[in-house]
């Protein structure tokens, strides 16, 4: 898959362009819906499949402090598009000149000047255009008038809950991570550098590697978790702790911890991805090092006896 960073960078092959539109957090089972129409279309006609997406996420521009966390990093991202057989990934960044378009200008500048569109897919929810006035049947319309298609995909349901990014956000900052790895269809992940921590694991015999995940992405709630994780392309069952380890310290920030289980390498300031299979309990505080320790061992063998 080819990666543009910014929509001026993109030519046009004469081939008609297949375009899904929206942020795309998490690439969750209602993208990948939207996505496998998108692709299956295109590979049809003899086109290419591609998504325009903003960075940053037009939320942090307009309104950051409201702005949510996301659910995957923006390599992650391209990762899963590319994944779902895209041929063409464009970011373009998101400026308060570009929050003033009008959802005709939109159309009119980028769609139809700029790309060149034959087909668009949207969610059903999609808003594009200034203060979110464009909708899909707006999108559908201006598309009849403009010469090119509009597929509007309905929402994907899963035991009876609408899929969607703040859904699965939810139910991932409340650790309720099979849930979360339904709706997405993949097991949920972060990603970090390794940095150094309080050593505190070394000593106690069971080391762990600190990450320092981005600020702006959701992390699993406080608690202890079943994970498999991923360092020079090798991976390795992993007991995780999220917390800010009320055994030791009254008040601590927040913290990812992975025991790597037999993993003996030096990993600090390497890229790690922890990859959530389940919970395995909540955060607890214990009453000395010798019960935490206890506690630690029984963890690390309900990570091994996993499947």
């Amino acid at each position: 898959m080819q990666v543009i960073r910014e929509l001026d960078n993109y030519e046009p092959d004469g081939r008609g362009l297949y375009l899904a539109l929206g942020n795309f957090d998490g690439v969750h089972l209602g993208h990948q819906q939207l996505l496998h129409e998108l692709v299956a279309q295109a590979r049809s006609e003899g086109g290419r499949a591609a998504a325009f997406i903003f960075e940053p996420h037009p939320s942090r521009v307009l309104a950051p402090e409201r702005a949510p966390n996301l659910l995957v990093t923006v390599d992650r991202k391209a990762e899963l598009l590319g994944a779902a057989g895209l041929d063409i990934l464009i970011y373009n960044s998101f400026t308060m000149d570009m929050a003033r378009t009008s959802p005709r200008e939109f159309v009119e500048n980028i769609l139809v000047k700029k790309l060149g569109v034959r087909q668009v897919y949207v969610g059903f929810n999609y808003t594009f255009g200034h203060k979110g006035a464009g909708t899909p049947e707006l999108l559908e319309n201006l598309g009849y008038e403009y010469g090119f298609g509009v597929r509007v995909i309905p929402p994907v349901e899963v035991d009876g809950e609408l899929v969607s990014s703040s859904l699965i956000r939810s139910y991932l900052e409340k650790g309720e991570i099979t849930t979360a790895g339904k709706l997405l269809g993949y097991y949920p992940m972060i990603e970090g550098l390794v940095v150094a921590g309080e050593k505190r694991g070394s000593t106690i015999g069971f080391p762990t590697a600190n990450l320092a995940v981005p600020a702006d992405l959701s992390i699993p709630n406080r608690g202890v978790y079943a994970a498999r994780a991923e360092v020079d392309g090798k991976t390795y069952k992993a007991a995780i702790n999220i917390g800010n380890k009320p055994t030791f310290h009254a008040e601590y920030p927040i913290c990812v911890e992975a025991h790597l289980i037999d993993f003996h390498e030096n990993i600090y300031g390497k890229q790690v991805r922890l990859f959530f299979r389940r919970k395995i309990r909540d955060e607890q505080k214990f009453a000395g090092v010798e019960e935490l320790m206890a506690q630690i061992a029984r963890d690390r063998q309900s990570v091994i006896e996993e499947d």
